[in-house]
């Protein structure tokens, strides 16, 4: 468990990999929230951080979504189960798959198969309607004397939403701010952070209008489910706006040539991160690079095909 200000509290999710994605337990007096619940993997760390802190699952009383992607939300119904006090906040769109999850998961496991679904997520338990709050544009949330306050921020996903705390200043972005991972991380604090274009919702203007919405809010940091907090300064900003362009262009170039785009999509953003990677960073492992960007290169060539196709 990392400890950053303002009783905020990452917790490593325990998926796919060490430092790939995160969840955050938020403490305020004797109170908790939790942004994010990772798998059902995940659950028993969420736990046993609250132990940590001297606490109960009776002291958690928000669990709160940035959407339903399942590497951010499989894992809420088996918390919900240990934590007796606590509601679900999510986006209007993804209440009710938390609700009744059956359709989310014979969709999850037609992409990975049922044995890779489980390895990955666990299992999807329903959580009661009554425990549900949708939060919309504007809702605001009174965590024991801290208010967080919910943006609509599409372009990764429909059902996404971003927080702002107003003790920190901070904003829990989910995905709608990219991804970067600490592994890339130089000594004089640079940073590798790039857009996920992940499928099925991806909208290049909707995502352009979210980022430089949360930009334009000055948060102190922008704590990013995959990995922690960066800041929303101009040159971050205008570094995620440069991998959305050029993973537009990519998709752009291959719009008349269906038949195995994919790959030649995935192998262009690959090429383009590493690129990026190179000249942040050049003393990291080259083979260490590719490992830690090959699966975000496909996953995004996934999602540019589906926009692709609505077109």
């Amino acid at each position: 468990m990392i400890q950053h200000p303002a009783g905020i509290m990452q917790i490593d999710a325990d998926y796919v990999a060490h430092g790939l994605a995160s969840v955050y337990l938020i403490r305020q007096g004797d109170r908790l929230a939790l942004i994010e619940t990772g798998t059902a993997h995940t659950v028993p760390h969420v736990l046993a951080a609250i132990a940590e802190l001297g606490l109960t699952p009776e002291h958690l009383d928000w669990i709160i979504l940035t959407h339903i992607h399942l590497d951010h939300a499989a894992g809420a119904g088996a918390l919900m189960e240990k934590c007796p006090n606590a509601k679900l906040v999510v986006h209007p769109r993804g209440a009710a798959h938390m609700i009744n999850p059956a359709k989310l998961e014979v969709g999850t496991m037609a992409v990975y198969g049922e044995e890779n679904y489980r390895k990955l997520y666990g299992a999807l338990i329903p959580v009661a309607a009554e425990r549900v709050v949708e939060a919309a544009e504007g809702f605001m949330l009174n965590f024991n004397g801290r208010t967080f306050t919910f943006f609509d921020t599409p372009g990764h996903a429909l059902h996404h939403v971003c927080i702002h705390d107003s003790l920190s200043n901070a904003l829990f972005s989910g995905d709608t701010f990219g991804v970067s991972y600490r592994i890339f991380d130089t000594a004089e604090g640079g940073v590798l952070l790039f857009v996920t274009t992940t499928p099925v919702h991806f909208d290049p203007q909707a995502m352009r209008a979210s980022i430089e919405r949360i930009a334009a809010l000055e948060p102190a940091a922008v704590y990013l489910t995959h990995y922690g907090p960066v800041t929303a300064d101009d040159s971050n900003v205008a570094q995620l706006l440069a991998s959305l362009d050029a993973f537009v262009a990519i998709a752009n170039a291959e719009k008349e040539q269906k038949e195995g785009r994919v790959e030649r999509m995935a192998a262009a953003i690959l090429d383009w991160l590493m690129s990026r990677a190179r000249e942040l960073n050049p003393a990291l492992d080259e083979a260490l690079r590719r490992r830690w960007l090959a699966t975000d290169a496909r996953l995004n060539a996934q999602g540019l095909e589906v926009w692709l196709s609505r077109q």
